[in-house]
This record gives C-alpha cells, structure tokens and sequence, in this order.
C-alpha cells in the first residue's frame, strides 16, 4: 500500500536549481562530478581500511563508516537532483518525498554521531593511552555504531510518521533542492504544533547529545595535552587530532551556515544553495582532509593503487 495523506496529495514542487537555461547544463556537470568525488573518494578510503591491516583499529573503523554515510547521505539528495535538473521537473513524488526526508534525517544525525565517536576514541587514546585497546575492543566499537544508527533510525521514523499525518492544500512548493522536513511541515495546512515540538526536542536531545560528547572529549585532550612537558609530544597529538577536528569544522560549519542563513535572510533561495552545500560539501571533502593530513591514510591509499593496475592485469591474462 503506498503511503497517503489526509488530502490525497501526490507529489510536491522543489525549487529550480537556476532559472537560466544556459546554466542548466553546467550545473549539471558540476554536481555530477561532485558526486562522483564523493563516492570514489570515501570508496577509496573504506577500501584503503579494508585492505590496510594497519589500519584496522577503532579510529579508522569509525572512518570507514563515516565513508559509507557520506556516500548515503550523498546519494539520497544529488541523483535527484540531477534528475530534474536534466529533465527541467521539479516535482518529486509524495513517497518520494517522505523517503528523501526519512534517509536524510537518518545519515545526517549518524554522521553527527560518528564524529562524536572519534571524538570519543581520540580522548581515550591520548588520555588513557594504556587502557586504549581494553576499552576501546571490537565488540564495544561494533556496538556504538549498532546503537547510534537504532537511535537514528528511530528518530527518522517518529519524523515520517508524523509528516505521514498533516494535509496539505494548494501550497505544495518547498523551498529547498530537496524535501527537508523542517520545509514540508511549513506548507502544510494542518495543525504543525506537535511536529514543531518533536523537531525542537529531537535537534536538542539527538543534536546536543554528540556536540556535548565531542566538546567534553577535546576539552579533556586539551587539558591532557597542556600537561605534557615536551612540545614535540604536544605537536604529534594535536597533528592525530587535525583531520578529525577539521572534518567536525567542516560539518557543524556548514549546518550552522544554514541556521544563520535561514534566520536572518528572507530570500529561500539563499537558504537553499546553503542548504545544498550542507548535505554535499563536507561529504565531498572528507576523504580529502583524511588523506591529505593523515599519513597512514596516504600511504594506505598508495598502496592500494599500486594494487589496481596489477589487479587489471590479472583480469586480462
């Protein structure tokens, strides 16, 4: 049975990436090859981890599916776009709609609570460094990504539902590139009061929830780090903490970027390229930040492209 609303409403309009035809083509190019960046990159990176036994420890774990959710996260807004873009239709399916906010919703709060994890595991390795491999064990890394997606999910399902229940008139236009749900529930006719208060409630629980974890983290390895007496042991700690804290930067930057914007412009235009860059920046430059800063990660990946060539040449013969 396909998912309905109280007023029959069969699909939803989303704003038109440029209303200049001359664009539409480069436009299209350029998310195109974003997208593909974004899957080779972070393919890369979860193939670079898979093949590297050096590379099998609970920091790069957590990389590895920090990979996988950017590819998800990425895939769930650019196909689409693409796609009314090339074929100038904006519309997207009701179902269509509610998928798009549900995986949106689902990736982008694991995302968050994937950085709170590395967040977690850099805390214990430099300020508990002998009892790193005790706590830090497979079974309790395998169980916090376990436990961090079920919450999502949860979350995400709550948010669909409750979408699943308002009506919605003759105002079917979003404002976005894509269905977010903070957007759906602004066109809607019906009464919005207990979504608007499970939004609040989920951003502040869920939300705070891994930027209170990543805070508490680093202000213990800051306090650690300014205890050490030699500054070539504070330099080698703060370089093992750079690429995650640039990746976090870069997360909660652009999704404050989009706070602001929404806040304090009234053009939704501008809301919606920020909205965009959100969803597509930081999963496109993480694998660049982890491999370009990180040298076990740089030379995992040289490895792994020496293998590629040989491995075609295997296929040949």
């Amino acid at each position: 049975m396909g998912l309905r609303n109280n007023t029959g409403v069969s699909e939803f309009l989303l704003m038109e990436v440029t209303e200049d035809p001359k664009l539409k083509p480069l436009l299209f190019v350029l998310f195109l090859s974003i997208y593909l960046v974004t899957i080779l990159g972070n393919l890369l990176i979860i193939l670079a981890v898979i093949c590297d036994s050096h590379l099998h420890t609970p920091m790069y774990f957590f990389l590895s599916n920090l990979s996988f959710t950017d590819i998800c996260l990425s895939t769930t807004t650019i196909p689409k776009m693409l796609v009314n873009i090339q074929a100038e239709d904006q519309s997207i399916t009701y179902t269509g709609c509610l998928t798009q906010i549900y995986f949106i919703l689902v990736f982008a709060s694991l995302e968050s609570f994937l950085l709170a994890l590395m967040a977690y595991d850099r805390y214990v390795a430099i300020c508990h460094p002998l009892r790193y491999t005790v706590i830090m064990n497979s079974h309790l890394c395998g169980l916090l990504i376990l436990l961090s997606l079920c919450i999502n999910i949860v979350d995400a399902l709550m948010h669909s539902l409750m979408v699943l229940q308002l009506s919605f008139c003759t105002d079917l236009e979003i404002p976005l590139f894509f269905c977010e749900v903070v957007q759906v529930i602004k066109i809607a006719c019906s009464d919005t009061l207990i979504n608007n208060i499970l939004i609040y409630f989920a951003t502040s629980v869920f939300g705070g929830i891994p930027v209170c974890g990543i805070i508490f983290s680093y202000t213990q390895i800051v306090s650690s780090v300014l205890r050490m007496p030699s500054a070539g042991g504070k330099y080698k700690v703060f370089s093992t903490c750079g690429s995650h804290l640039s990746v976090v930067s870069l997360f909660y930057g652009t999704g404050l970027g989009v706070y602001i914007s929404s806040a304090l412009t009234s053009s939704s235009r501008n809301t919606a390229v920020v909205s965009v860059m959100y969803t597509i920046v930081p999963q496109m430059m993480n694998p660049f930040i982890y491999s370009l800063r990180n040298r076990d990660m740089k030379g995992a990946l040289r490895k792994l492209m020496s293998k590629i060539p040989l491995f075609f040449q295997e296929r040949a013969v």
